[in-house]
């Protein structure tokens, strides 16, 4: 029997981080969770959209409840921030969604001199999700699930040139950072196991999901000037957002998702369908470069893992 949301049980009493809550995939996993029960913090980098996310999802679900964090995974200090007030918030968290992301970016660097798709999609949840463990470790059932992308197949972590001077590719930058994603949730994995930490660490995939992230990039990378029809067409071809978020969801709250592994849609290319165990290519399981890329991702955010 294929999992749908369906199947997810009672949520009542947990609390749930999800960055990029507002909109895509990260809307429907908020709206899922608060449905059954759970306690969404919605950690957003524009508040005026999360409020009218918070409103739509509350029209439907009058008794959901969500907060709102301000997040700018772009910035180191808005993570610190942001992290911060969640802590302050938040005595214990049963799931951090990895889930906010950039895609097809002119070349350019965050205030941190990081190129910005791997500074906003790898090092911006790097610092969050340690700064945040702490308030899981200890939990039992936890999880932090981060998304990450069929792209990944496509990717390298230039480790001598992770703003890719000289060489940059809009491709070429998001495929590095989704693999990024995958390695940094493989490893952290081996590092909770290690710890005896009663967390687990997943990594999803959402297949080719119609939402605001892909759409925008799609049609504007689309060759001859045929974005229009691309546009017109592009729905055919992919799942729903809501579908999208099913992966998510499937690592964040089933029984059957293990940690350390990573699930995405079953269908062809993994592109649509009912979440299944997805493939990982060898280099992001490679256990020497995952914990260079950690090694790395540690001097360059300032951030530890407290275990060591």
């Amino acid at each position: 029997m294929s999992w749908t949301p369906n199947q997810i049980p009672p949520q009542d009493g947990r609390v749930a981080v999800i960055t990029g809550a507002n909109s895509g995939i990260g809307f429907h996993a908020t709206r899922e969770l608060a449905q059954r029960g759970a306690h969404v913090v919605m950690a957003c980098r524009n508040e005026k959209k999360a409020r009218q996310a918070m409103a739509e999802i509350r029209a439907d679900i009058p008794n959901a409840s969500l907060s709102f964090v301000p997040l700018d995974l772009s910035s180191q200090k808005s993570v610190r921030d942001a992290a911060t007030l969640i802590r302050h918030q938040q005595e214990k968290i049963d799931l951090l969604l990895n889930n906010a992301g950039l895609m097809w970016l002119e070349e350019g660097l965050t205030e941190d001199g990081f190129e910005q798709q791997i500074g906003t999609n790898h090092f911006g949840h790097f610092t969050l999700t340690l700064q945040l463990l702490e308030r899981m470790e200890k939990v039992p059932g936890s999880r932090i699930v981060t998304v990450s992308s069929i792209a990944h197949r496509g990717g390298k972590i230039h480790f001598d040139n992770l703003t890719l001077q000289g060489e940059y590719g809009r491709q070429k930058a998001y495929a590095q950072s989704k693999l990024a994603n995958l390695m940094f949730a493989i490893e952290l994995d081996r590092r909770l196991q290690q710890a005896g930490a009663l967390t687990r660490s997943l990594a999803c995939h959402p297949g080719i999901s119609n939402t605001n992230l892909a759409v925008p990039g799609i049609v504007e990378q689309s060759p001859l000037k045929i974005g229009k029809v691309v546009d017109l067409v592009w729905p055919l071809f992919t799942q729903s957002a809501e579908k999208g978020a099913w992966p998510t969801l499937y690592a964040a709250t089933s029984a059957n998702a293990e940690g350390g592994h990573y699930y995405g849609p079953r269908g062809w290319f993994e592109a649509m369908g009912a979440p299944a165990p997805a493939r990982a290519r060898r280099y992001a399981q490679d256990a020497e470069k995952g914990q260079r890329l950690w090694q790395l991702s540690e001097q360059l955010t300032g951030e530890h893992y407290p275990h060591g």
